[in-house]
């Protein structure tokens, strides 16, 4: 048996097990190999589906790791910013784009712990690769990578392998298609290509 499979009992306080039991409810299990640091960006793919979201919540509930997202800041006016906050979402401004990933590596460095959760194709619906904030930013920081998959097939959510960038975007992109590949989305037609996009964000 594979013994990264998270178990009930191998999780301290009762909310993570029951955030366990509520994926296990579904036909969930899922995989977890300890981070490498205290710091890096976690890239969730294929993202196509809302379900992804309670998946991915219930197992960062589960395993009790403050994973950090960010969203566009108009969407935490009003009382639903504290909801988004408490579940970990952070407000970024999108007006402005020049220096955004200085910004953002600065942040992660600056925190005794910070992992970041992306979904590179930033959106549900199918588009041509991957957007290519997350590799600069993780080169700019100098953070490794934790790449999950959510694969609804065998209703497995894995977090498990971690990288860390060289500089050589086909070698890099190559090692990422390596660990993604035979892992479904609910929607395999939706997923993006494992290719990145020419176009660079604020630096």
């Amino acid at each position: 048996m594979d013994d990264l499979f998270v178990q009930a009992g191998d999780l301290p306080t009762w909310h993570q097990r029951c955030a366990l039991r509520v994926l296990r409810l579904f036909g969930w299990r899922m995989r977890f190999r300890p981070l490498p640091g205290p710091r890096g960006i976690v890239v969730v793919y294929p993202h196509t589906s809302n379900w992804d979201f309670m998946v991915g919540l219930f197992g960062k509930w589960a395993l009790s790791l403050p994973f950090r997202w960010l969203a566009k800041d108009s969407l935490f006016r009003g009382p639903m910013g504290k909801v988004l906050r408490y579940l970990g979402g952070e407000p970024v401004d999108r007006s402005t784009t020049s220096g955004t990933i200085q910004r953002q590596a600065e942040r992660m460095l600056a925190a005794d712990w910070y992992w970041l959760a992306i979904t590179p194709e930033a959106t549900r619906s199918y588009r041509p690769n991957w957007k290519s904030g997350f590799y600069h930013l993780a080169l700019a920081a100098k953070v490794p990578l934790l790449l999950v998959y959510i694969d609804y097939p065998n209703k497995v959510l894995g977090v498990v392998d971690h990288i860390y960038l060289t500089g050589d975007k086909e070698a890099d992109m190559a090692a990422i298609a390596a660990v993604y590949a035979g892992h479904q989305g609910l929607h395999p037609e939706k997923a993006a290509p494992i290719v990145l996009s020419d176009k660079r964000p604020g630096a």
